[in-house]
């Protein structure tokens, strides 16, 4: 019987503790406790449609992502979580997307003609649900700093 208490009290405790962090962060858009099912299938679609193709349908990029090409450009990085997609900023992974890489020197294309806002902040929110929580975390942090300094 205590222990039926015990598992009945630690099940109560985790199911408020999940609603308050909902209910803090339900307008936040950082949070990762209300997964969006829609958007989630919607940016997977778009991903594979239109980013895949460089980046690997699971967002693992290239084998040899960290290596120059012939032409001296670095293939398609993972987005996956285990390169540096990361460290930029939700605003600089926007623009990026937006407005490719080849003014630059690299190989990704624009997509502002082919593809809207919400399409391509779908399509991150389906590459950041691959990234482990920790990370995801960190890429919070990095993200609410970025947008302090404007």
């Amino acid at each position: 019987m205590k222990m039926k208490i015990i598992s009945i009290i630690a099940i109560l405790v985790i199911l408020m503790t999940g609603c308050e962090q909902s209910v803090d962060s339900a307008s936040d858009q950082y949070n990762r406790v209300n997964v969006d099912p829609v958007r989630l299938k919607q940016g997977e679609s778009l991903f594979n449609k239109n980013c895949a193709v460089c980046h690997g349908h699971q967002a693992q990029g290239a084998d040899n992502w960290r290596k120059r090409d012939k032409e001296g450009k670095f293939p398609a990085p993972p987005l996956n979580g285990t390169a540096h997609a990361w460290h930029h900023p939700k605003q600089a992974l926007m623009y990026t997307i937006k407005n490719g890489t080849q003014a630059l020197g690299g190989s990704m294309p624009a997509w502002k003609d082919k593809l809207t806002d919400e399409e391509i902040e779908s399509i991150i929110y389906w590459f950041q649900a691959k990234w482990p929580d920790q990370l995801y975390q960190a890429w919070v942090r990095r993200d609410k700093e970025s947008n302090k300094a404007k």
